[in-house]
């Protein structure tokens, strides 16, 4: 038994190692700047615990997630590794004390809030470490082309510069081709390493159910299915609302979101691990770092912006292999409403102007509170939100977002990092809002594409949106299973369906029996291919015994 599987059984108990976690593991200790793309669930913590263990020095990782961040601490400690972790919410002298822990080599793993990377007292205890790896969680936050662009993440090429020679293993659950690249680039790798895993999920079935009764459709798919499950909704009062809802139904639910206090999280969290509760109605402050592999079905009420974060959040289903559904609702303004974020996400430069000249007159020196603001300077608070978050992407402010879970509520900071510009000298570039608007919009439109398919396989269309090539239809989401009411394979359906488009490319009505006659099936088949299509697809018509296809509304 080698020293990596030693390690693997002692402190975790395991007798093997998950598909791509050896891997990894090699490339980081032979000092290789490495990516692991590793859908959820994967196991992506054993991928950097195992090599520092090994390792002479600390290990930095770098995550915004506070909870997640605790957890592996607390797991870390309770099989006797020593661990501890600096964020947002500390006060200077604890985190001072904690970093000295660090130097002086009382610690295995410090977990890092990528913010704290920038503060001056972290850089200088950073020096007198002997840090022998540098993992970046959740390393889309880093490209301006990801879903998810951080601007704290950019401190992490300065804290690599500090650490010539010291290995990097950047992670993510969901990368699309061009956010691999940027990753990769932004961490200053010395050559490109990456590890995937497919993205393909073949016990998981894709649904998507049109509905205008959500609520109803919910109670009867959950009456059918089995088992625990989550449901995803956009906001706090929806996740009460439903669970109400499904408790006045008879189904054992309770609701989660980021604005409970960290008991309150913790006992739901446990009632729903421990079966105790069947179904979690929650924002998608739920999931991230829970491990519980027998979920067997995930609906979204509301659909995210992007299908990283879609494919992430269904991804909590199935973890086991065994059957699992990932159902989305979709009813008819459910589009629109997806392109009104996009709005809400990207308010008028006017109003961004009208805002930063608002923080003038307010008072910075304390937690900024985004309601007061609000009130006071009559404003909404979600366009608010969003400005914030574009003035520090343009280098105006530094908003920090962190959880006070004394006053039970998000209670950000603001700091004025240029203090001397007016309002009317504010320029937002083209690189912050035009061109990460016409991002966000091209992501919608793959939302948009998701939800309204009625002919692509929606694994595959998942699939090679995050660059995998060549996928097989899964046979098990709603579009494969309509085309196997023909009663044949998805193989043959495909097969015939394809020579049928290529005769008919003329636009030219040809007889239904030179067709069958031409094509290399047993007549039954092709014609049975040819009635579904005329009943399902609107570019067939079918009519005197000859059939058509317009190229118009292809």
């Amino acid at each position: 038994m080698d020293v990596y599987h030693k390690i693997l059984g002692k402190y975790w108990g395991y007798p093997a190692f998950r598909p791509l976690q050896e891997e990894i593991i090699h490339a980081v200790c032979e000092g290789k700047d490495t990516l692991g793309l590793m859908p959820t669930g994967g196991g992506k913590s054993i991928t950097f615990q195992v090599p520092a263990l090994i390792m002479e020095g600390i290990c930095i990782v770098v995550t915004p997630l506070i909870a997640l961040m605790r957890d592996q601490v607390d797991n870390l400690r309770r099989v006797g590794i020593n661990a501890t972790a600096v964020y947002s919410g500390m006060s200077r002298q604890e985190i001072a004390t904690e970093l000295e822990r660090c130097i002086s080599g009382n610690c295995k793993f410090l977990y890092i809030s990528p913010e704290r990377l920038a503060m001056e007292q972290f850089r200088e205890k950073l020096q007198a470490m002997s840090v022998c790896l540098l993992v970046v969680d959740e390393s889309h936050c880093i490209s301006q082309w990801g879903y998810d662009f951080r601007p704290s993440y950019l401190h992490i090429a300065d804290v690599r510069k500090q650490l010539p020679g010291v290995p990097v293993l950047a992670l993510t659950a969901t990368a699309t081709p061009e956010v691999v690249d940027d990753i990769q680039e932004r961490l200053l790798f010395k050559e490109k390493n990456v590890f995937r895993k497919s993205f393909v999920r073949p016990n998981l079935a894709y649904i998507v159910r049109r509905t205008e009764d959500k609520p109803g459709t919910l109670v009867y798919i959950l009456s059918k299915v089995p088992g625990t499950a989550i449901v995803y909704v956009r906001n706090r009062k929806q996740t009460k609302e439903v669970a109400i809802l499904l408790q006045q139904a008879g189904i054992s639910a309770d609701y989660f979101h980021a604005g409970l206090s960290r008991e309150e999280k913790e006992i739901r969290q446990n009632r729903w691990k421990n079966n105790e509760c069947r179904v979690m109605v929650a924002t998608n402050a739920f999931g991230m770092g829970i491990d519980k592999p027998d979920v067997r079905l995930v609906v979204h009420l509301d659909m995210p912006g992007s299908l990283e974060e879609y494919y992430q959040e269904a991804g909590r289903a199935g973890r086991d292999n065994k059957k699992a559904y990932a159902v989305a609702l979709c009813s008819e303004t459910d589009s629109l409403i997806l392109k009104k974020r996009i709005e809400d996400e990207f308010p008028d430069k006017k109003l961004i102007k009208q805002i930063y000249e608002a923080l003038d007159s307010y008072d910075l020196a304390h937690d900024f509170s985004l309601a007061d603001f609000c009130s006071t300077n009559q404003l909404p608070p979600l366009q608010v939100h969003h400005a914030l978050k574009l003035l520090e992407l343009s280098g105006y402010i530094e908003y920090i977002e962190q959880q006070d879970e004394a006053f039970n509520e998000v209670a950000p900071q603001v700091t004025r990092t240029h203090p001397g510009i007016k309002g009317n000298s504010l320029i937002i570039p083209p690189s912050v809002y035009e061109e990460r608007r016409e991002r966000a919009g091209k992501r919608v439109t793959k939302v948009v594409e998701y939800l309204e398919t009625e002919r692509i396989c929606r694994s595959h269309l998942l699939i090679s949106y995050f660059g995998e090539k060549d996928t097989e239809d899964c046979g098990c989401c709603d579009v494969c299973l309509s085309k196997n009411s023909s009663g044949l394979s998805n193989r043959d359906f495909n097969m015939i369906r394809d020579k049928l488009l290529k005769r008919l490319s003329g636009e030219q009505p040809l007889p239904v029996n030179a067709i069958t006659e031409s094509l290399p099936f047993p007549a039954e088949k092709s014609i049975t291919v040819i009635r579904f299509l005329v009943e399902h697809d609107s570019r067939f018509h079918m009519k005197d015994g000859e059939i058509c296809m317009k190229q118009n509304n292809h």
